[in-house]
């Protein structure tokens, strides 16, 4: 026979640990949710503040270019990318040749001389 003590103190650990376990789950959702809700947007404010300055704003910052970086040097590496994907990939046979291999005989294989044969 159990006794009811013990059994009273297995069911209210386990719902011990099934609360604490919905609520870190429930918490963390919603600490997500806050972050990416109010918190993210103020990252991205302050980042930009640091970087632009106060005054200017996104549309009037010219995009520099590279002189440098012409087509050719765009094509070469696209090029090159290219055929290194193309390396990976091997073409090979599809086709399946299956051949039935001899059995030899082999007394290693044999469940006559099994351990479990008791000599007499």
């Amino acid at each position: 026979m159990i006794p009811t003590t013990l059994y009273i103190d297995q069911m209210s650990e386990g719902y011990v640990i099934l609360i604490t376990g919905l609520i870190i789950v429930f918490l963390s959702l919603f600490l997500l949710t806050m972050f990416f809700k109010y918190g993210l947007p103020i990252l991205l404010y302050t980042y930009k503040i640091l970087t632009k300055g106060r005054d200017k704003k996104i549309k009037d910052i010219a995009i520099e270019a590279d002189e440098k970086f012409t087509g050719e040097i765009a094509a070469a590496i696209a090029t090159a990318i290219h055929l290194y994907l193309r390396e990976q990939h091997d073409t090979e046979n599809t086709v399946l040749t299956i051949k039935q291999a001899r059995k030899l005989y082999s007394p290693w294989s044999s469940k006559i001389y099994g351990i479990h044969n008791i000599l007499k």
